[in-house]
């Protein structure tokens, strides 16, 4: 017998392989970081003697999920705090900016942990951060003690003068991704790494736009940026070059294979061919479209993006503009909206939303050959979830289980890289009570900091 590290049973373990095997009463064999064999339980116990087992008859196994796009600073710590009847550009500009702009160093390492805990605990084992990062040394260290995977970048931006802590020239805003990428390499093994990432929107000059896609092509790396939730990027594009985002994208050469776009809502049918053409990814944000009003359900252009072969991964986005960071979630929102805005319910059958919160997670990620599925040689970033719980019972058909009834509290065991991070539903990297009666202190303070009115509309006596 092979001696191992880790075997995890499953009553049911859905491998998202190449044909979507789900294995009942299956078995995954785990060592060194990376799984050996994906088989029936019978068959891997055979064969294999681990140090540990852990799971068993009453869990669902699957890989872990990838959130394409999430604020992991600026908004975990103010969570909540921005009105929810707010317009998308009263919404960044009057709310958003100024409370990331009051965050110190130590409060943004804190935002990351909570985040990532949040992600964690409800199966999230992976994610592209948003780019709204200033104190990244930090965040690096406070994401590493709590293990989890991810792709991160400072704010980059060369053109807002506002808020003034983030102002920078061209040449500085250059610097920083140069040294982000120099600091922190993004390669398959790298638990944390840094991207070439963007704000985006209409925040960036063209000498920008060709500096972060040459640093991205010269480090090997994603690039990555918000574009076109609102009409305020189109039309702004058009009243600068004449042209929509994506048609000059396209022509400066910014666009390509790796690079992974949010939200792209407001797009035209040009602009969703300029993308398929050109490889380019979307990431989608449900809840966001939702809450911030953007208008997705009606001219949304999602169905047709992937009609054309568009990968289109999952974002939970910003903790004011989502409120969440559980991807499960917002897997169910992508499984919905169009079902309903185009009157099919063919639109994103659960099976294929759950494709996109993983394998295209994994694709935009650029990690397709390491995460995404449980399959031999990837790394063992694995999620058990507990289905003696009665949004899981009776488990008659585990796709729709995963998508239409289950969500993030459901998850029991999770493993980033064969080591566990999540056991019984509690982080066993970090002290979680500690880290919320931090969090609470944090945001309080940072609210008060930013001197913007609490707009409860209910009093609290």
């Amino acid at each position: 017998m092979q001696h191992i590290d880790t075997i995890i049973h499953g009553w049911q373990v859905v491998t998202m392989n190449q044909t979507r095997d789900i294995i009942r009463d299956g078995a995954v064999a785990i060592d060194d970081g990376r799984i050996v064999a994906v088989d029936k339980a019978s068959a891997i116990d055979a064969e294999y003697e681990a140090e540990r087992t852990l799971g068993g008859g009453r869990f669902v196994v699957t890989p872990g999920l990838v959130n394409s796009h999430i604020h992991i600073t600026g908004e975990p710590l103010t969570r909540g705090y921005v009105p929810d009847d707010t317009p998308f550009v009263e919404n960044v500009f009057m709310w958003l900016c100024p409370l990331y702009a009051v965050h110190t160093a130590a409060e943004e390492r804190l935002s990351a942990q909570l985040a990532a805990v949040e992600m964690l605990k409800s199966g999230t084992t992976s994610f592209l951060e948003a780019g709204t990062i200033r104190f990244l040394d930090e965040v690096v260290d406070g994401l590493t003690e709590v293990g989890i995977r991810g792709r991160v970048g400072r704010w980059v931006w060369d053109l807002p003068p506002e808020p003034s802590v983030y102002q920078q020239r061209t040449d500085e805003a250059i610097a920083h991704l140069e040294h982000q990428l120099d600091t922190y390499p993004a390669g398959p093994d790298d638990r944390v790494g840094a991207w070439s990432i963007l704000v985006g929107h209409t925040t960036c000059s063209d000498p920008l736009w060709l500096a972060a896609r040459q640093l991205a092509t010269d480090r090997g790396t994603g690039l990555s940026f918000h574009m076109s939730p609102a009409m305020l990027d189109p039309d702004g594009f058009i009243a600068e070059f004449g042209q929509r985002p994506m048609v000059h994208l396209a022509e400066l050469g910014v666009l390509g294979p790796d690079v992974v776009m949010t939200h792209c809502v407001q797009v035209d049918d040009r602009e969703v061919a300029i993308i398929a053409e050109t490889g380019a990814q979307v990431a989608h944000c449900p809840t966001t479209a939702l809450k911030v009003s953007y208008g997705v359900t009606q001219v949304g252009k999602m169905p047709e993006m992937a009609m054309a072969g568009i990968n289109i991964a999952i974002g939970t986005d910003g903790n004011n503009a989502s409120n969440y960071s559980d991807l499960m979630r917002a897997t169910y929102l992508v499984a919905g909206l169009f079902k309903d805005a185009r009157q099919d319910p063919q639109m994103f059958p659960a099976e294929k939303a759950f494709e996109m919160a993983t394998l295209g997670g994994a694709q935009a990620l650029q990690l397709t050959d390491h995460i995404g599925s449980l399959e031999v040689g990837k790394h063992a970033d694995v999620v058990l979830h507990d289905t003696e719980r009665p949004e899981w019972r009776p488990l008659l058909n585990v796709m729709n289980q995963l998508v239409w009834s289950a969500d993030g509290r459901g998850v029991h065991t999770v493993l980033v890289g064969g080591r566990v991070v999540v056991e019984g539903g509690r982080m066993t990297t970090i002290d979680e009570s500690e880290l919320y009666a931090k969090a609470q202190i944090a945001g309080e303070a940072i609210t008060a900091r930013s001197g913007l009115p609490d707009k409860a509309k209910y009093p609290i006596r």
